[in-house]
């Protein structure tokens, strides 16, 4: 049985990303797919990794961060991999625990501001 390989096209289609984004992630070696020519192919190896790489950026993690943690799984296995994951959690949901109070101190600011100005009127 083969693999999926999925085209430049296709995993741009797949992941909703530009071929500008694929080609920059393939440029900071985030990605690395079998060339053949000038086409690139994208196995389950690739496919995972923008799975994984998308997500971190949801997260709020910077490419680098993200580069850094996939080269941790290729020179160290899947346990040091691990361990950094929940430090780079626990720092990010420190950090948007901060965000999401100080959005609500915003928000309320907001509000109080707005009922002001319709009593007001």
């Amino acid at each position: 049985m083969s693999e999926i390989q999925l085209s430049f096209k296709e995993m741009c289609a797949r992941f909703d990303v530009t071929p500008r984004t694929l080609r920059y992630y393939e440029y900071i070696e985030l990605l690395a797919p079998e060339k053949e020519g000038r086409a690139r192919w994208y196995g389950p190896r690739e496919v995972a990794r923008m799975t994984l790489i998308l997500r971190g950026r949801r997260f709020g993690f910077s490419l680098e961060e993200i580069r850094q943690w996939l080269m941790i799984y290729r020179q160290q296995g899947t346990k040091p991999q691990l361990e950094a994951w929940v430090a780079l959690a626990d720092r990010q949901l420190a950090a948007l625990e901060r965000q999401h109070a100080e959005l609500d101190v915003t928000i309320a600011d907001l509000r109080a501001l707005r009922d002001t100005a319709t009593s007001e009127i």
